[in-house]
C-alpha cells in the first residue's frame, strides 16, 4: 500500500561543499612539499626565521588595520546625526576606510605558516590589487544582491517555524496585541 508521497531523498550535495575540502587539502600539501623545498636549499633555520617573521608580519598588519578600523568607526560614529559638533553635511566614509577587511585578509594570511599563503597575503598589502579585489568583490556582492529571490535567506528570519515530531513543519508568525492591560496582581515567583 502506498500513501502517495515520494521517498524521501537525500539532498545533493553543492560544488562548493565537494571542492572546497579537496582544494584546502592540496593547497596544505603544496605548502608543505614547498617547504621542504626551500628547507633542502636554504637550511631549516632558514624556513623556521621565515616562519616566525612571518608571524610577526602578519600580526603587525592585523593590528595596524584593526587599529585604522575602529578609528574609522569612532569618527564615523562620532559624526552621526544628534552627536556633538556632527554636521548635516559630514556623511562621506572617512579617507582611509577601504580595504581594512582585506589588509586583515592579507595579515592572516602571512601569518599562516606557508610561503604560497605568504605571497597571497603580500600581494593583499599592495594598494592596487587591494583596491582592485575590493571592487571586484563588491560588483559580485551587488550582482548577487540583485539576483536574490524572495524566500532565501533573508525571510529566514521573518518566519517562525515549528517542527513537529512527525517531521512537518509548521509555519506562522507571533502576533501580540498591544491594547491589552497588564495585570493589577504581580505574578508569583518561579519556584520548582
Amino acid at each position: 500500500m502506498t500513501t502517495g508521497t515520494p521517498p524521501p531523498t537525500a539532498p545533493r550535495r553543492s560544488r562548493a561543499r565537494t571542492f572546497i575540502p579537496l582544494a584546502v587539502a592540496a593547497w596544505v600539501v603544496l605548502e608543505i612539499w614547498l617547504l621542504t623545498v626551500v628547507a633542502d636549499v636554504a637550511g631549516g633555520f632558514t624556513v623556521l626565521l621565515l616562519l616566525i617573521g612571518g608571524v610577526v608580519l602578519g600580526a603587525v598588519v592585523m593590528k595596524s588595520a584593526g587599529r585604522r578600523a575602529f578609528r574609522n568607526l569612532t569618527e564615523t560614529l562620532q559624526r552621526m546625526p544628534g552627536q556633538p559638533g556632527a554636521t548635516a553635511a559630514s556623511h562621506a566614509a572617512p579617507s582611509g576606510s577601504k580595504g581594512n577587511g582585506l589588509l586583515m585578509l592579507g595579515g592572516l594570511l602571512i601569518m599562516i605558516p606557508g610561503l604560497i599563503s605568504d605571497v597571497a597575503g603580500l600581494l593583499l598589502l599592495v594598494p592596487p590589487v587591494r583596491e582592485m579585489l575590493g571592487r571586484r568583490a563588491e560588483k559580485s556582492l551587488q550582482r548577487r544582491m540583485r539576483t536574490a529571490t524572495p524566500g532565501s535567506l533573508s525571510d529566514a528570519f521573518q518566519q517562525a517555524r515549528i517542527h513537529r515530531p512527525d517531521g512537518k513543519v509548521v509555519q506562522g508568525e507571533v502576533i501580540r496585541e498591544s491594547d491589552s492591560q497588564p495585570d493589577d496582581h504581580p505574578r508569583p515567583p518561579l519556584t520548582p
